[in-house]
């Protein structure tokens, strides 16, 4: 059953959603309740000619930083010093490339006008953050994600150049910040990294036990 929000700011359980994940539909995306969807193991996915889509997958893609798998080819280019790495310089810069690039089997993007504005929001109030990658003085790789206790729930991340995705989400793993990076969705890219799937109630766990401390 797909659930219908309205101006309160509720979501029903989470595991009454559907077998694709979706779980409700609407409200809006301020602060609060994207926070608290987040809280839930929720997120907003969904483009320009939809309503909002709130999904809560059944079982979760992750990746944990203790398992992360870094080829040795990936270690020589890191030791290189090809790249510069920083954190919560350009957020707006970072989204809006991630809007730009194209994705296999997607006509267009899910990186709405409304969602830059919102998340840009939390990255303002301390909630949701960016890793920059830097070639030349140029921004060539990245990844954004909102942080719940000891997860990162990345968003998305693009790459103009070989191996810049994959520097941000290494040094994501690396700053020891987090116990879980949710990836959200399925890659094979992703999963030669180390990623793989957990149930919704080992998730629910992790994300629960960084709340409460």
């Amino acid at each position: 059953m797909i659930f219908r929000l309205d101006e309160r700011l509720l979501f029903p359980e989470p595991d009454l959603a559907e077998p694709d994940g979706l779980l409700a539909v609407g409200g809006d995306l301020s602060t609060h309740r994207l926070l608290l969807a987040y809280q839930n193991g929720i997120f907003p996915w969904y483009s320009d000619d939809s309503p909002i889509l709130w999904y809560s997958p059944h079982e979760r893609f992750v990746l944990y930083p203790s398992e992360l798998k870094v080829s040795k080819s990936m270690r020589q280019i890191l030791r290189s010093g090809k790249f510069r790495v920083t954190a919560d310089t350009c957020f707006n810069e970072v989204i809006k490339a991630c809007s730009a690039v194209p994705r296999e089997g997607q006509d267009g993007t899910w990186i709405t006008d409304d969602m830059m504005a919102a998340y840009n929001k939390l990255h303002t109030e301390g909630y949701a953050h960016s890793v920059e990658v830097w070639q030349n003085q140029e921004l060539v790789g990245g990844i954004y994600g909102v942080q719940v206790g000891h997860v990162f729930c990345g968003e998305s991340m693009f790459s103009r150049v070989s191996n810049a995705s994959k520097t941000a989400l290494i040094h994501l793993c690396q700053s020891k910040q987090f116990e879980l990076i949710d990836c959200q969705v399925y890659t094979g890219h992703l999963e030669s990294m180390g990623a793989r799937m957990i149930s919704r109630e080992q998730y629910m766990a992790v994300l629960q036990s960084g709340l409460d401390k």
